[in-house]
């Protein structure tokens, strides 16, 4: 059981579907790959704490470039990921991309969080800019595209060889 902890309480979260495993497992392979030297690919395993916040939460992928910097009050979680990735599911999509993405906001280091969706080949991008952040939809036939650092795959990929859910 994944469980994830914020201002001193402890929250349950869901078991995942075998779409959301290949889902989560494609994303850590490919972003792994195409940052190979330059990045970190981290898998759900790795827990990520937001200090100014004080969340610690466990994303389906992250990925840290540079030093991997541990909080200072748990030696076991990092606090400077670059790219955060959340496969959606019908439970925690809400969580995901609202509570849960106001709470990665915070993060310094961040640069752009992935939510893969869980029911169409869809990619939605929220990516920081020089005016805060904006947010883009990127669907079957077309690139998952990041400049910092810079990064290029296409959706289709991510989901070939997994049935959806469409629920």
């Amino acid at each position: 059981m994944k469980l994830e902890f914020q201002d001193g309480t402890i929250y349950a979260m869901a078991g995942g579907t075998v779409a959301h495993a290949a889902l989560s497992a494609n994303a850590t392979r490919i972003l792994g790959q195409s940052l190979l030297g330059r990045c970190t690919a981290f898998s759900s395993d790795l827990k990520i704490r937001i200090e100014s916040t004080d969340l610690a939460t466990f994303p389906d992928v992250s990925i840290v470039c540079g030093a991997h910097e541990r909080s200072p009050i748990d030696e076991h979680a990092l606090v400077n990921p670059t790219i955060l990735v959340e496969v959606t599911s019908r439970s925690t999509e809400d969580y995901d991309r609202g509570d849960k993405l106001s709470h990665y906001k915070q993060i310094p280091s961040l640069r752009a969080v992935l939510f893969v969706s869980h029911r169409t080949r869809c990619v939605t991008i929220v990516r920081r800019t020089a005016n805060g952040w904006a947010e883009q939809d990127v669907r079957s036939g077309e690139h998952v595209e990041l400049v910092e650092p810079k990064l290029r795959f296409a959706v289709d990929e991510l989901y070939e060889g997994i049935t959806l859910d469409p629920s």
